[in-house]
């Protein structure tokens, strides 16, 4: 990729390693439901600027109320849920690294349930080496190695699902320009949580929150979501999204490193040799290396 390319993807690694640092700080004051809210919704206002800007409104059709609903649902609601519910629990470091498995489960999605995808010998090593990371992860809680409530992390695994199933979903919006796509789901997922946010969120108030908290919650939804979004879709659009995905090697790297700089989060050794594991089963499953060593076996129909 041409250098500019490559400071987009690490500023964009960088910005969504980042975002755990600020969910980390901003679900400390307020209720996990409502900062998802705000997050699609501050995020949700800028898009609809940007589309205006860009003439692209009208794009915005009713056709596709449904899929957009339902994208909202699966890449936004579910998944920003079950993250900051996790956060209020374990560190930033230890959910960038959990919520890193989506590639794995896309392959399982995508390729093992709804066989939208051929499995390749790199994609099933990849996927058991996933898994083998994940346990060792895991097992650091369960031998009492780690504080890390088992729990919040299986709820950081669970948004990797979601976000799993909204990429193979995804699919059915190829026709449809990505600001759009990603402005019509941010649209949907707003609707869809102001009322879990209204009732969820009885009882706090915005008085009681820190400037911190909301400039926190100011990065998460125009920094960390729409400017993020469109440094993405630049990304896919330059380079294609096999180059594009390179940004999942980055954000727990740069998130472990904001969490032990600003938070003073460390790991116990099971799970950095669980996140040493996880990251090389992403790079035996994205295969570059692999091709170029000529060792790749071809794909299974």
């Amino acid at each position: 990729m041409p250098l500019r390319n490559w400071v987009m993807l690490i500023v964009l690694g960088t910005i969504w390693g980042g975002s755990f640092l600020f969910a980390k700080v901003a679900v400390a004051e307020i209720p996990p439901f409502v900062l998802v809210f705000f997050r699609v919704s501050s995020a949700c206002a800028v898009l609809l600027l940007v589309l205006w800007y860009q003439k692209l409104l009208r794009k915005l059709s009713f056709e596709l109320a449904v899929p957009f609903l339902i994208m909202g649902i699966l890449n936004n609601a579910i998944p920003f849920s079950l993250l900051f519910l996790g956060q209020t629990e374990i560190g930033a470091g230890l959910a960038s690294i959990l919520n890193a498995t989506t590639p794995i489960f896309t392959v399982v999605v995508a390729g093992v349930l709804v066989k939208q995808e051929t499995l390749s010998a790199n994609k099933i090593g990849g996927v058991i080496l996933g898994v083998v990371g994940v346990a060792v992860m895991l097992s650091s809680s369960l031998s009492g190695v780690a504080n890390d409530p088992v729990w919040a992390q299986l709820s950081c695994l669970g948004a990797a699902v979601s976000y799993a199933c909204a990429a193979t979903y995804a699919r059915r919006f190829k026709a449809v320009q990505p600001q759009v796509a990603a402005t019509g789901q941010l649209l949907g997922s707003s609707l869809i949580m102001l009322p879990v946010a209204l009732y969820f969120g009885a009882g706090w108030t915005f008085s009681g929150t820190s400037m911190t908290a909301w400039a926190n919650v100011l990065a998460l939804g125009v920094f960390a979501t729409a400017l993020a979004y469109l440094i993405f879709f630049q990304l896919l659009s330059d380079v294609g999204a096999t180059n594009a995905s390179l940004v999942t090697l980055i954000v727990p790297a740069s998130a472990l490193f904001f969490g032990w700089l600003i938070l003073g989060e460390n790991l116990s050794a099971l799970q950095l040799g669980g996140f040493a594991i996880l990251l090389v089963g992403l790079i035996v499953l994205d295969g570059r290396i692999l091709r170029r060593s000529g060792r790749q076996v071809p794909e299974k129909p």
